[in-house]
């Protein structure tokens, strides 16, 4: 585990023409780099199907089996602690804080689950991915990352009304020349695969040019699922010296000598949305919003109002309700202008909850 530790552990070990198997995925996408820049210098294998997704065998899919299509785009699950979670909160109606005392005491989640909780490791998984679908280094820096911890089972239930299940999605997909990578709660439609993809399993959806969309399903940790994955390296780089076959075949999806991966910036996302409203139970608060929404060329798609009264953070005389609105495809900058516009004329009395939605419109 960790990141410099282990780096400063590898790096000399790589100049002494070792051959490396690491399930670490931290330090892959942190330090990827420079790890196997260093590694095409003095000949050396790296093997880290481990790394991402357990006992899937997605890293030797993406190198070997899809290696005839150009990968465009890439839906994971790949957190086993969050997925539980989410399922329990989806399936049983527990809270967040429920559903993680569960998940920690039957030990899907550690003492300190934070990196789980707020999306770093299916971030780190995703960056790997998308580095050898896409052919160049990702700035992990530059990913967007956005955890389950402020995920309440209103919206939840809201989602249900509405044909969505909410999953931690990892999400890596092109657009031209540059790359959208982002991990962040979201609605997929209730008959979406990823939608059944329960518990602590992991699933990956890929595409690509000619085979079209593949999924690959199954246990995303745990000792022996690692163990399986860490073993198929090992046999497989020992099978590249008996052969004696180069390192290039090692490393056929990764173009050593390509630039940085471009990627998109936050405010060029573009998808659709889930706007949860804390309004003022007025008659027309909604036609206020819509118009609002209309300025910034917002289309609205469904909306679902309740009657019952939200507790809010901070006191108020008036009675408070839920509005839900879902948008139809919508450039993220827009949405984030149009709901400081609509905070700031008091049309919402809290910040409004926002989840991304990825469904049919967008063609997953």
């Amino acid at each position: 585990g960790g990141i410099e530790f282990p780096y400063n552990v590898i790096t000399p070990a790589i100049k002494n023409k070792k051959n490396i198997v690491t399930a670490n995925k931290a330090l892959l996408a942190e330090k990827g780099k420079e790890i196997f820049r260093l590694a095409k210098d003095y000949d050396v294998r790296i093997g880290f199907e481990a790394a991402v997704a357990g006992g899937i065998p997605i890293i030797k899919a993406l190198r070997e089996g899809l290696v005839a299509n150009e990968i465009k785009k890439i839906y994971g699950i790949l957190n086993g602690t969050t997925n539980y979670i989410l399922t329990s909160m989806y399936v049983e109606g527990k809270s967040f804080q429920q559903a993680l005392k569960e998940a920690q005491e039957k030990g899907y989640a550690e003492a300190d689950p934070s990196l789980d909780i707020n999306g770093t490791d299916a971030a780190h998984k995703i960056s790997i991915l998308a580095s050898l679908s896409f052919g160049g280094f990702v700035d992990f820096s530059q990913v967007y990352i956005e955890g389950i911890d402020k995920i309440e089972i209103l919206d939840i239930e809201l989602g249900r009304e509405l044909g969505y299940t909410l999953k931690l999605l990892a999400i890596a997909k092109t657009h031209g020349e540059d790359v959208e990578i982002r991990v962040n709660p979201t609605f997929l439609p209730s008959w979406h695969p990823l939608s059944k993809v329960d518990g602590v399993f992991n699933a990956v959806m890929v595409e690509g040019n000619n085979v079209g969309e593949t999924m690959f399903y199954g246990r995303g940790a745990g000792g022996l699922p690692t163990a399986s994955a860490v073993i198929s390296d090992i046999i497989s780089i020992g099978k590249s010296i008996t052969n004696n076959l180069g390192i290039e075949l090692e490393i056929t999806s990764m173009d050593w000598k390509h630039k940085d991966l471009n990627l998109t910036k936050v405010k060029d996302f573009y998808t659709r949305y889930y706007l949860r409203f804390a309004v003022p139970d007025i008659t027309g608060i909604l036609a206020k919003i819509a118009s609002v929404l209309a300025q910034y060329n917002i289309s609205i798609a469904a909306v679902i109002q309740k009657e019952k009264v939200l507790k809010l953070q901070k006191e108020t005389t008036e009675k408070v309700v839920p509005l839900v609105i879902l948008t139809h495809t919508a450039s993220e900058n827009n949405i984030q202008l149009a709901i400081k516009e609509i905070v700031a004329n008091k049309y919402s009395i809290e910040k409004p909850v926002i989840i991304r939605v990825e469904d049919e419109e967008r063609g997953i």
